[in-house]
């Protein structure tokens, strides 16, 4: 897994990918979207009907999974840095009206990866070359840091030392794959920043 971002004229960004890591990118989003679950599809509304859709009520508790939880981090701390009444309660109410809208969009930047990867056809053997637009690219760089997130989660990376710890696992150790995985992405969502900094 070699592949990194180049700057494209327009403002996006390529990257060549051949079979097998277009198969564990894809694999990895799809089991994002799984975890981040099904989206609410909007009804059609009129008037006072679609002001009510757009503030319509979402959990007020944190999720208990460590990677939704991580995914959906409570805007003031957490009751266990911050265990004051008043807080929480405004935790609460800030998830209620923000969680819907974040899962919609994480799940539209996952699909869009999943989307972008359906489209490459690797020769044999070869790679085949992803051609991201701007707005493509930003869609990529959140899921990218989702799915970064989820894994670093799974493997209880606290911070960046911890990711060069775990490269020293044996193989034999079964988190190596993951952290394999989790230090590609890395290197992906950093050549695609620079790319669109470049």
């Amino acid at each position: 897994m070699t592949g990194h971002f180049t700057p494209l004229p327009d403002g996006g960004a390529s990257v060549p990918l051949d079979e097998v890591e277009i198969s564990i990118l894809r694999s990895l989003a799809v089991q994002l979207m799984e975890l981040i679950g099904p989206g609410e599809e909007p009804a059609e509304r009129e008037g006072d009907d679609l002001l009510a859709s757009i503030f319509s009520d979402g959990p007020s508790e944190p999720p208990a999974d460590p990677v939704l939880a991580r995914l959906f981090p409570d805007a003031y701390g957490g009751p266990d840095l911050v265990p004051d009444d008043d807080v929480r309660a405004a935790s609460a109410e800030f998830r209620r009206y923000t969680e819907n809208d974040l899962r919609s969009r994480k799940r539209e930047d996952t699909l869009a990866l999943i989307r972008a990867l359906d489209t490459l056809a690797p020769s044999a053997g070869g790679s085949a070359e992803l051609r991201l637009k701007p707005g493509e690219c930003r869609q990529w760089l959140g899921a990218l840091n989702d799915l970064r997130l989820a894994i670093g989660t799974r493997l209880e990376v606290t911070d960046e030392e911890d990711g060069g710890e775990l490269l020293r696992l044996p193989d034999s150790d079964p988190r190596k794959p993951m952290v394999m995985a989790y230090l590609w992405l890395g290197g992906l969502q950093e050549t695609l920043v620079e790319s669109l900094m470049g």
